[in-house]
């Protein structure tokens, strides 16, 4: 059936064939006319490569199953359609948590090993797939291939971080991580400096399972301000009265573009950092509460209008990350645009496993805009440059745009990961950046 998919930013929003995956048991469709497919799970990449456009996408939310769990060994066993929301919630209150969640709850696990996503305790626990232990995928020949690290394991760490291009997750094991409360003691801080940034990092990183900053790129001034987060989760001795799940509210349609615009952007900014007291701002905060804000509005992308958002993410090397936040922050002031919502995180040396996934040792920042047309774009082609030169590298997941010559300056092991794409599968992005 005919359906209009899009990703999260809204700005590739398409009329696609789409294709019910009702059970694990069930047969890959059979496309005569060569179109391609991939896997469909929440929509919440920002960028394209969820999209197929002109193919097939199979959607998997109808595979949200919870199969086995086995408290001996945490593992485990999901179905790839079920959502990180609905794991949760029916394992924080029985003492388990996910080992690594991203900024929002309602991806499905599918999505997480496909985007091999990262955290807020990157330092302490690598990226998701580094808790993967096996899964099982459906290749375009009917076969299903048992993966794991020992037992096919070219195959298995192509899949992790693998955009879905490999074939389609029909289950897979992850390990959880044991909690004493669903609640964690949180300290925020303001910071005047990047250097102050690296160094609250750096004492952070081996007592805190958390950490992250807000950063106020939007302000003339290049001192890079912002303000810390760091968090471990409560023991049972600790309060726990701000255990409670929050509702979602959602948005009921776009607002006006001009609501969030480069004027606007820098007010909220500027808002936001001085109403923070000064000092050390100690709170107890339901995992809700701290791990996903922005979930509170349900589909808070509307914000941006109907022309959507664009969501850049970089990462650089630690050797040269302060230098390289700074040469980008000049490039985005320059250019006159304004983020509203920016983020800063060092990740930790735990190796990923994925063959193509973005997490490696550096300094990761986030920064958010409202989809301006072309001028923007052009922004984004000089970032990419400077991480290019930097020898890091930018986020398929977030991405809707770079170029396939700086996809490969990213990517330089996407030869090898060409041979373990399934022959079938394809994407809007895979499409754009292999030319």
């Amino acid at each position: 059936m005919q359906k209009n998919l899009t990703s999260w930013g809204l700005t590739g929003q398409k009329s696609t064939d789409v294709r019910l995956i009702k059970w694990r048991t069930d047969k890959l469709p059979e496309i005569k006319d060569g179109r391609s497919l991939l896997p469909y799970g929440n929509g919440r990449s920002y960028g394209d490569s969820c999209l197929n456009k002109d193919g097939v996408s199979l959607d998997t939310r109808s595979l949200n199953h919870l199969i086995s769990f086995d408290p001996k060994t945490h593992i485990l066993r999901s179905e790839p359609g079920v959502l990180l929301a609905d794991l949760l919630k029916n394992f924080v209150h029985k003492g388990w948590f996910l080992p690594v969640t991203p900024g929002t709850k309602y991806i499905t696990v599918g999505g997480a090993i496909a985007n091999d996503v990262h955290g807020k305790n990157h330092h302490r626990r690598g990226s998701f797939g580094n808790h993967v232990i096996r899964l099982a995928l459906l290749r375009s020949n009917g076969k299903t291939v048992i993966c794991s690290r020992t037992q096919h394991s070219d195959l298995f760490f192509a899949t992790i971080g693998g955009l879905g291009l490999t074939g389609l997750i029909v289950w897979a094991d992850i390990m959880l991580m044991p909690i004493d409360a669903p609640c964690l003691n949180v300290e925020t801080m303001k910071f005047e400096t990047l250097d102050d940034f690296f160094e609250l990092s750096k004492q952070s990183e081996w007592e805190y399972e958390y950490t992250v900053a807000w950063l106020d790129c939007a302000s003339k001034d290049l001192s890079g301000r912002g303000i810390f987060m760091r968090a471990n989760h409560c023991t049972r001795l600790q309060d726990s009265n701000n255990d409670q799940i929050s509702k979602s509210k959602k948005l009921p349609f776009n607002l006006p573009s001009f609501i969030v615009n480069n004027f606007t952007s820098k007010i909220f900014n500027a808002v936001y950092y001085n109403a923070h007291p000064p000092g050390v701002l100690e709170q107890t905060l339901c995992y809700e509460k701290f791990f996903y804000p922005l979930d509170k509005l349900k589909n808070w992308n509307r914000l941006y209008g109907k022309k959507g958002l664009f969501q850049y993410q970089c990462v650089v090397p630690v050797e040269q990350g302060k230098k390289t936040i700074e040469t980008l922050l000049e490039e985005v002031l320059k250019s006159g645009f304004a983020s509203p919502l920016a983020v800063l995180k060092v990740f930790g040396e735990i190796k990923s496993k994925g063959l193509m996934s973005f997490p490696r040792h550096g300094v990761t920042l986030a920064m958010d805009f409202p989809n301006s047309g072309t001028a923007l774009l052009r922004l984004f082609d000089r970032l990419d440059s400077i991480v290019a030169n930097a020898g890091g590298a930018v986020y398929p997941a977030k991405d809707a745009r770079m170029s396939a010559e700086h996809f490969r300056e990213f990517f330089p092991q996407v030869d090898k990961f060409k041979h373990y794409v399934d022959p079938a599968f394809s994407s809007t992005f895979w499409q754009r950046v292999m030319g």
